[in-house]
């Protein structure tokens, strides 16, 4: 398969996505990523928009308190996508269980080429009163080059549910040798 609009070049993900959606797996999901306004005025604030800009955009009064573009990696999103890992980073994310009450997901993960993923914890237990959990996933490039991005995924199981998560990772370097 090849991107549309380019001359040959091979499709990757971000071409054709995370996937389809299926309607029926959609009404049990198992987990969501919950977001309220304060997590995009956060975002909004972080990528530099100022307080009228971003008071507008979310319809709430938005008052920015210089953040840091860094908050922009932790937007609750069900994706991850790293542009520039630079040795180590690490991402959180927070899910909501939606399904059986006590459920016990299991993560399941599939590193890019080149990067090492970890997932803290590795194992989400819900009950009646535990229904959001929080997971870091620990990314480390073993590559000290400038890369291309790289794909793969983290899933949460529990065998009835498979929640996929897609991950996008480009290494990065600090510095560009300059060639004299």
């Amino acid at each position: 398969m090849v991107a549309e609009g380019s001359s040959y070049k091979q499709a990757d993900p971000f071409d054709y996505g995370g996937g389809h959606v299926d309607p029926n797996r959609a009404i049990d999901p198992g987990l969501i990523f919950d977001m309220g306004i304060s997590d995009y005025t956060d975002f909004l604030c972080s990528m530099g928009y100022n307080n009228s800009a971003v008071s507008s955009m979310t319809e709430h009064h938005a008052a920015c308190h210089n953040a840091a573009p860094e908050s922009q990696k932790d937007l609750n999103l069900p994706s991850i996508s790293i542009p520039a890992l630079r040795k180590r980073s690490t991402i959180t994310r927070t899910v909501t269980n939606v399904g059986f009450a006590t459920s016990v997901y299991t993560a399941r993960v599939e590193a890019p080429p080149g990067v090492t993923m970890k997932v803290r914890p590795s194992v989400l237990s819900f009950n009646s009163t535990v229904t959001s959990l929080s997971f870091k996933v620990i990314f480390s490039s073993r590559f000290r080059e400038q890369g291309r991005y790289s794909f793969g995924s983290l899933s949460w199981e529990d065998g009835v549910h498979s929640v996929r998560i897609p991950v996008a990772v480009r290494p990065a370097v600090d510095e560009f040798p300059i060639k004299r």
